[in-house]
């Protein structure tokens, strides 16, 4: 794992050169330890977007280093999207191996708004480790609790439409969007997992034990005999509830 995330800085600081502001490994590797089948994240900061050319070099060679051992995810921001901050935020390229059979085609994903970097970069600030550069307080502005909220209700739409593909995931991390929503704390997702449980009805517990123990063991899990998009629906009306809390105690 340490050769893979080497080669992946490097390639990184290769293809960014003096444009590279820094580069941190945020994630469950500095979360909570790696499970079987955690990601390797990391995010860059560039002084400028990245040309087209650049991030087909980047996902060019990403897509020969992800699995080997690990599923490497890479997102990179320029800094004058995120600092200061405002939502969303813009990223500029991502990789993840869920894009896998895209970027094989030579379809690079463009510049997009971000909800998610809300979660990625509160995460990097708390917890992140610098592969390159300074400290991430030195780099990125903090996010406001509030959009860190309102980032997690944005992703809503996206997780439910992947349920079904991705079902383990996706309802760790709704677990984890209605933890952040009630506490503020960004856990693992087990343990976000954990925390949710205690608090669901009990006829939805099993949805989510069976997906935490899938992801502590790296089993992907069956579930025609559980009920999954009751428990999510369950769980989305949580983090809706959390949200209109949030909004009614805000000072006027």
């Amino acid at each position: 794992m340490e050769e893979q995330l080497d080669q992946a800085a490097a390639l990184v600081q290769q293809v960014l050169g003096d444009e590279l502001v820094g580069l941190y490994l945020f994630g469950s590797a500095v979360l909570g330890g790696l499970k079987p089948t955690s990601d390797l994240d990391l995010l860059a900061v560039s002084r400028r977007p990245t040309t087209t050319e650049e991030r087909r070099r980047l996902a060019e060679r990403l897509l020969a280093l992800s699995k080997r051992p690990r599923h490497l995810e890479l997102t990179v921001v320029v800094q004058s999207d995120v600092r200061p901050w405002r939502y969303p935020p813009r990223m500029d390229f991502q990789y993840g191996d869920w894009l896998r059979d895209e970027l094989e085609r030579g379809e690079i994903p463009p510049p997009v708004p971000s909800p998610d970097l809300a979660a990625l970069i509160t995460m990097t600030l708390r917890y992140g480790k610098p592969l390159a550069g300074p400290p991430p307080g030195e780099v990125f502005a903090p996010v406001p609790p509030d959009d860190l909220v309102r980032a997690g209700v944005d992703e809503i739409d996206g997780i439910l439409a992947d349920l079904d593909g991705d079902t383990r995931n996706m309802l760790l991390t709704l677990a984890r969007i209605w933890s952040t929503a009630e506490t503020g704390e960004l856990r693992p997702k087990d343990a976000a997992a954990d925390w949710a449980i205690a608090q669901l009805p009990e006829a939805h517990r099993p949805v989510l034990e069976r997906a935490r123990d899938g992801y502590r063991s790296g089993d992907y899990g069956t579930w025609d005999d559980l009920d999954v998009r009751a428990c999510a629906d369950a769980l989305v009306a949580e983090i809706r509830r959390s949200r209109r809390r949030r909004g009614a105690s805000a000072p006027r």
